[in-house]
């Protein structure tokens, strides 16, 4: 029996890779000689550096980058296995274009560097916050070889149309007097010139996939200062500002560099960082489940499987919306289409029944009873290793 085992995290308690162990020893307490194969997975979101880096088996890197808070920190990413290139060529100080010759992709999250863990309720202050960081790793990746960037949008703390990614990049935004703008998304309001010269030439010839559940635009009422400013300490009369000062950015960019920016859905992802790679750069927005599927090639190692079983903490109603185990159970019932495909979570919630007329063909709860979150947290593995177990002998039993 062929048998995709492809967990997203269970967030707090497991990383996608150990939720893909514990369920692997479940299933072998059934069937030890069974053809397993992991392929641990993410949605974009937090825990798509680790995921990628694991199914892949390709490693992390560390670099030292500006904070959203303008002060120094380490963050970081990481580089894909399936690529053409050895390590030591990526490592080495060899040119961009001896090591363009091969598939060199770089995974990134941009909250490593400028997410909202980085501050607190007397620290964050969207009008100031900046995504320079997430420019500096994108420019460390660079460095290294990359020739390939996937893009986490989420968890971030900014709301500076990736205004700072863009400066970290060698993008010169300037006032009314030629001088440069400060961090922040409340500087936009002054910016009156744009000057991309001296920006690093090698984004020409960089593709840059930015992987984002969201769809808001930029600007507007369901744009990144509107719906997300709240989440980041914006305050009503902030939000206004902030969107103000996005709709003049996105004017200039749209005068200037011949880009329209403002309505394409998911450029207000990342408080409109997804506008600022679509304006500077080789980027386009993909549903992150969809940019996990391709990279970890998920249809092409679910080719002839009996049974998938995926997951994460909590699957409800909510989960149809571009998460992780719908978009694995829709696309191994692409590649196998009489595979059944089980989902495990932590919790289930109200709603998910949905998803049974959307690819998933049944949910199971991990929790075997009353617990605490602690004993929950604590007892992860071992609940996913036994409902896998329990899974695996009914439909064992059953149909195989």
């Amino acid at each position: 029996m062929k048998i995709v085992v492809a967990p997203d995290s269970f967030k707090g308690s497991l990383t996608a890779q150990q939720a893909a162990d514990a369920i692997e020893i479940g299933i072998r307490r059934v069937l030890p000689q069974a053809n397993i194969v992991t392929v641990p997975m993410a949605d974009g979101g937090e825990g798509t550096v680790q995921s990628l880096v694991d199914a892949t088996g390709g490693y992390l890197v560390t670099a030292e980058v500006v904070n959203p808070l303008g002060k120094m920190c380490r963050a970081q990413y990481g580089f894909l296995g399936n690529t053409s290139l050895n390590d030591k060529s990526v490592h080495d100080d060899t040119t961009h274009e001896e090591n363009s010759l091969g598939d060199c992709t770089a995974v990134i999250e941009m909250a490593q560097a400028s997410g909202i863990q980085f501050v607190n309720e007397l620290t964050m202050n969207p009008l100031t916050a900046t995504t320079y960081g997430t420019g500096q790793l994108i420019k460390d990746a660079l460095d290294r070889g990359a020739t390939k960037i996937i893009v986490g949008l989420g968890g971030s703390a900014t709301n500076d149309g990736g205004a700072g990614m863009a400066q970290a990049l060698g993008v010169h935004l300037k006032d009314a007097d030629g001088n440069e703008l400060d961090f922040g998304g409340a500087e936009l309001a002054r910016l009156e010139s744009i000057d991309c010269s001296q920006m690093d030439e090698r984004l020409k010839y960089v593709e840059i996939i930015l992987a984002s559940d969201v769809t808001n635009p930029l600007t507007g009422s369901r744009g990144a200062s509107a719906v997300f400013g709240p989440q980041k300490g914006a305050s009503d009369d902030m939000i206004m500002q902030l969107d103000a000062a996005l709709m003049h950015y996105a004017k200039i960019i749209r005068e200037q560099c011949g880009r329209d920016v403002e309505n394409i859905p998911g450029s207000g992802a990342a408080g409109g960082l997804g506008a600022g790679f679509l304006a500077f750069t080789r980027a386009s927005i993909k549903p992150g489940v969809s940019v996990m599927i391709e990279a970890t090639h998920l249809k092409e190692k679910a080719v002839g499987a009996d049974l998938c079983i995926t997951g994460e903490g909590g699957i409800d109603s909510q989960t149809q919306y571009g998460k992780t185990p719908l978009g694995v159970a829709q696309a191994v019932k692409d590649a196998a289409q009489q595979c059944t495909v089980i989902a495990l979570a932590g919790k289930v919630g109200s709603g998910a029944e949905i998803l049974y007329d959307m690819g998933i063909d049944a949910i199971f709860g991990i929790i075997p009873g009353v617990s605490t979150m602690s004993e929950a947290i604590e007892q992860a593995s071992e609940n996913v290793s036994r409902m896998a177990e329990n899974v695996v002998r009914l439909v064992h039993s059953s149909e195989f």
